[in-house]
């Protein structure tokens, strides 16, 4: 790609969630071990399911591919940070930073979906009990997972080629942890209007739709435990739902906070520590929220960790 002054970029810097020194250190040592814990714990609920045949049902092979999903999406930027607090280098190679930005644009929408998917199998176990498994079927689920891979990855690179037409000059210092695409798209010296068009479109398509879909999925969910007679009913009812509604309430929480308070801040670097919680956090929570409230996991991960 030639930038606007004809010189070949090569490399972006990639400033950190701080400049100072004597930070790196601790930076380093809260995120590596919080890495591994979003790994593990992922992998383990993988393991576990895939273990237990009482747990190849629907809902449960959604919650493999959250757990798939939140492994890729931290593995996508968090390994670059620590290997630049450790060689004590911002820099990221033109390829690698685009590379990056593509895969976290792709699993960011698409644990957006997955979330999406596993409200609508709550509202047909909950409001449609009796033809659960004939509205749920193997074939239904497998579309599911596949539909939002491959809208993931067209929206991932339609950005992607999008940011490859644009020209970038001297300034090449982004002010996050990782390649962020609107920090990326904000860098270059030619004319970005049609890019900023597409960002703020597809957020609202891509993110406001999967969000409208599960807040309608929870009001037709409420409405049908609100008629459940007995009291255990709607305990038992409500119950099944408190996990992955903690889930997003956790991720939309963060994630529209991060994007509302740049919004009203414009501080980059605000964002770039805010926006740890739906990056880092909320996917190395995952595992424990699904866990401790779940005692088919529970049993399941005692069966795996006894062999």
């Amino acid at each position: 790609m030639e930038p606007g002054n004809d010189t070949q970029i090569s490399e972006f810097l990639l400033m950190g969630l701080s400049q100072a020194p004597e930070l790196q250190p601790l930076i380093f040592g809260l995120f590596l071990p919080m890495y591994l814990v979003t790994v593990f714990g992922n992998l383990l609920i993988i393991l576990a399911v895939s273990s237990d045949s009482h747990l190849h049902t629907p809902m449960y092979f959604f919650l493999c591919n959250l757990s798939l999903v939140d492994i890729c999406f931290t593995s996508t930027t968090i390994p670059k940070m620590l290997v630049n607090i450790q060689t004590q280098s911002r820099v990221i190679t033109y390829e690698g930073c685009i590379t990056q930005m593509y895969f976290y644009t792709l699993f960011v929408v698409l644990d957006n979906f997955i979330l999406t998917v596993m409200s609508y199998d709550r509202f047909v176990a909950i409001c449609h009990p009796l033809h659960y498994m004939v509205i749920m079927n193997p074939r239904l689920c497998g579309l599911l997972v596949l539909v939002s891979w491959i809208m993931s990855f067209l929206n991932s690179l339609l950005h992607s080629l999008m940011v490859l037409k644009l020209s970038f000059c001297t300034d090449l210092e982004i002010p996050h942890f990782f390649c962020e695409l609107n920090q990326v798209v904000q860098l270059a010296c030619s004319d970005t209007f049609l890019n900023n068009i597409m960002i703020y479109f597809l957020i609202v398509l891509l993110g406001g739709g999967p969000f409208a879909g599960i807040l309608y999925s929870y009001s037709k969910i409420v409405s049908c435990i609100c008629g459940i007679p007995s009291a255990q009913g709607k305990y038992k009812a409500f119950s099944t739902c408190v996990s992955h509604l903690s889930v997003v309430s956790l991720f939309y929480g963060t994630a529209l906070g991060v994007y509302l308070t740049s919004a009203a801040t414009h501080n980059a670097h605000s964002s770039a520590i805010a926006s740890v919680m739906y990056t880092v956090v909320t996917p190395m929570l995952n595992p424990f929220i699904y866990s401790l409230r779940n005692n088919d996991i529970k049993r399941a991960l005692k069966r795996f960790l006894g062999r």
